[in-house]
């Protein structure tokens, strides 16, 4: 569509952004706007505008440009824009961090597309073909199911040009409906808080990629009013199992199968009684423990194996080794082990052996252990240990709630919170804030107050 009508405004200047220098001008009831980041280059482009309408030239109601400027300026769509940033990211990000790139673009594009554009895509097929190949650089130019060719084609031809967002007449709209996208499932029911934010912040980097190559003036997702659901950090109380409750249900894993849950009773140990993370427990090896005959021992926490899928680590790999989390790639942790955790340990290495490279937990093939797999184990040994009324409760339903149920064991054990933290890979601060409510002797002293106060012993 093309118009004679333009307006264009003085020279906009705001000295608190990257690039200070805009110019604004309005056709066909939109307004568009340019940033630069000297005078004089902004000025260079108000004068071509300006000379451009004294010449009668026709502008481009969707770019907003004249004819005669058209011809030199590169524009890129939405879709392309994502094939670059994810190529850019890929080297340097973990494989779950790639995972979740791809599951979040692929969430908002389908949705950014131009408002005629006809015949789309099955959602999951478009949905499943951007996860798989178009995001996913190393298969992008792979072979594809019909379907999937099909459906990167429509989105290729359809999707909106980057400079759609840039038009504040469009912005707004178009944002909230990408951001909606991100806190919605695809059979439309709310996604989990923490999917929203974790998807919001991937749009916001993306959009800031797209503002870092100058397509956008400014990050789009920081100019509408969107509420950002609430995510809650602090440990549900409900989930943590007494010491007494964990050991029942560490007798319950060595009933499940005849090496299979067996395998599994140490490295169920080691979430509790020393508080690791699943990646960090699938991670140890021999030399990372110090087992004595009596006492307490020392495991100290090198490393981490993630599970990515096979699609989304440098080497094939369902797990990616990688640092502690929230840590340098070399930082270790050490922490002291309970002589029960020792003699766990101890004889686990003595009934199975030691893997490659003296890996203590592996599969009866050599292979790391899947979420999945440990996962059944745990809860098969949940249904033997602990009362039907139980086993549907919350109570150490994830495998991860031994984590949670070793850092509240500590807290109310009275070990002092810097070193709570230190053990448990936490901030002090951080620590506080996600067991809060699994802290016993505040909630005692709190009733003994007003007790007092109601005139009681």
């Amino acid at each position: 569509m093309i118009t004679y009508r333009v307006d264009i405004y003085p020279l906009d200047i705001r000295k608190d952004r990257g690039k200070p220098y805009s110019v604004r001008w309005r056709l066909a009831g939109r307004f568009k706007r340019r940033s630069f980041k000297t005078r004089g280059l902004a000025e260079s482009f108000r004068s071509d505008l300006i000379q451009a309408t004294r010449r009668g030239e026709g502008f481009d109601v969707e770019s907003g440009l004249p004819a005669s400027m058209m011809e030199t300026r590169e524009t890129i769509s939405v879709y392309d824009l994502a094939l670059a940033y994810t190529t850019l990211k890929w080297p340097t990000a973990a494989g779950k961090t790639r995972r979740g790139t791809a599951q979040a673009l692929a969430t908002v594009l389908p949705v950014l597309v131009k408002p005629n554009a006809a015949n789309p895509p099955a959602a999951d097929t478009l949905r499943k073909a951007l996860i798989n190949a178009a995001f996913n650089p190393p298969r992008r130019d792979q072979e594809k199911p019909d379907d999937s060719a099909e459906a990167l084609a429509w989105l290729a031809r359809n999707a909106l040009p980057i400079d759609a967002l840039d038009d504040v007449s469009q912005r707004p709209a178009l944002v909230r409906i990408a951001l909606d996208a991100c806190a919605s499932k695809m059979d439309g029911s709310p996604a989990a808080a923490a999917t929203t934010r974790r998807k919001r912040a991937v749009l916001h980097n993306f959009f800031g990629y797209a503002v870092e190559l100058g397509h956008l003036s400014v990050n789009p997702v920081g100019t509408v009013q969107w509420k950002v659901a609430k995510v809650a950090d602090e440990v549900d109380r409900r989930v943590v199992l007494s010491p007494a409750q964990f050991a029942e249900c560490l007798m319950g894993v060595s009933y499940v199968g005849r090496d299979r849950g067996p395998k599994l009773v140490a490295f169920f140990g080691l979430m509790y009684y020393a508080a690791t993370r699943p990646s960090e427990a699938l991670a140890v090896v021999q030399d990372d423990f110090v087992l004595p005959e009596q006492g307490w021992g020392l495991v100290t926490l090198a490393r981490s194996e993630p599970e990515a899928g096979t699609a989304w680590t440098d080497d094939g790999s369902t797990n990616e080794l990688r640092g502690l989390k929230w840590r340098a790639r070399k930082e270790v942790r050490a922490v002291p082990i309970p002589p029960m955790l020792v003699q766990l340990l101890r004889t686990h290495i003595e009934r199975f052996g030691l893997g490659p490279g003296g890996r203590l937990f592996g599969t009866a093939t050599g292979g790391r252990y899947s979420q999945t797999a440990y996962n059944a184990v745990w809860a098969e040994a949940r249904g033997y240990a602990l009362t039907p009324a139980l086993v549907k409760s919350p109570l150490g339903r994830r495998p991860y709630d031994l984590r949670h149920g070793g850092v509240t064991l500590w807290l109310n054990s009275g070990v002092p919170i810097p070193e709570v933290a230190r053990r448990a890979g936490h901030s002090a601060d951080v620590l506080l804030r996600i067991y809060a409510g699994c802290i016993d002797d505040e909630v005692d002293s709190a009733n003994a107050k007003i007790s007092r106060a109601l005139g009681g012993d």
